[in-house]
């Protein structure tokens, strides 16, 4: 099976990577089978996790070989990254106050983006999805710098990618699928709509891939837009929705996160 992915385009591996992260997301919906709520404990430190292993995943998985492979080039090495970085981060803003959404934990008073008649539950999938979106597409142009052969990228260095995301994608796919079966939704609504969050993820991913494949040029402003988008949505989101709670909650939240770096820097470093 892994020599059988190993032949595969970069197209064809990261909608096969996207499928793997969209997986796991459904992978922790189902928890919804087994509990009806999540301590708000566990569930902080679960979303603070996810941060680290973005945060790790932004700049070793994407930043880090977008630098590289700007070395050489017509314009100072610092200024792709740059570029793409800010554009990255400025498309997700803009999304963010376009599409209407609502974070975890929050009332409904409190969704963003325009008003909408939307129901609570569809708020809350628009907001894990909207995060999705960039989790994919860095998976995708992971595979697609591996396939350009471009200096500190690999196959091995997506595969670690892609492991790190789906490690990720299963807490969240549990904080959408719990709460929703808290709020009185049956267990197979509530996981369905849970695992719906990370069916972006292959669609993104081909788009990556199929955008540096077709342009390679794009590929420094591709790996640091998706650095870009991943680190908004850690700093908008999950940091902050991690560190809401009673005392002591923002310690906990914080090792989670450190534990998520210090894995997703392992399998990095390790695989790559």
């Amino acid at each position: 099976m892994t020599e059988w992915f190993l032949t595969q385009g970069p197209v064809t591996q990261a909608f096969l990577a996207g499928c793997f992260t969209w997986g796991v997301t459904a992978l922790g919906a189902s928890a919804v089978i087994f509990f009806k709520e999540i301590n708000k404990r566990i569930l902080n430190g679960m979303l603070a996790f996810a941060a680290g292993v973005m945060i790790a995943a932004s700049f070793w998985s994407l930043l880090s070989p977008a630098i590289e492979l700007s070395e050489g080039g017509d314009l100072p090495r610092w200024i792709p990254p740059l570029i793409g970085f800010l554009l990255g981060a400025m498309t997700l803003w803009l999304m963010d106050k376009m599409i209407p959404h609502l974070h975890l934990g929050f009332p409904e008073s409190d969704a963003e983006g325009p008003k909408t008649s939307w129901h609570r539950s569809i708020l809350l999938i628009s907001a894990i999805t909207l995060h999705n979106i960039p989790e994919g597409l860095a998976v995708g142009v992971a595979f697609g710098a591996a396939a350009a052969g471009v200096e500190g990228a690999s196959i091995a260095v997506a595969i670690a990618l892609a492991i790190g995301i789906g490690i990720q994608n299963f807490p969240e796919g549990a904080a959408v699928s719990v709460p929703l079966r808290r709020e009185g939704f049956s267990r197979l609504k509530a996981f369905t709509y849970g695992q719906l969050s990370g069916a972006v993820e292959p669609i993104s991913a081909v788009a990556g891939a199929f955008l540096v494949v077709v342009f390679t040029p794009v590929l420094p402003y591709a790996l640091s837009f998706a650095a870009g988008a991943m680190l908004f949505v850690v700093v908008e989101e999950l940091v902050p929705e991690a560190q809401r709670g009673g005392p002591g909650m923002a310690d906990f939240a914080t090792m989670g996160a450190m534990i998520g770096f210090a894995l997703m820097m392992t399998l990095d470093v390790a695989l790559g």
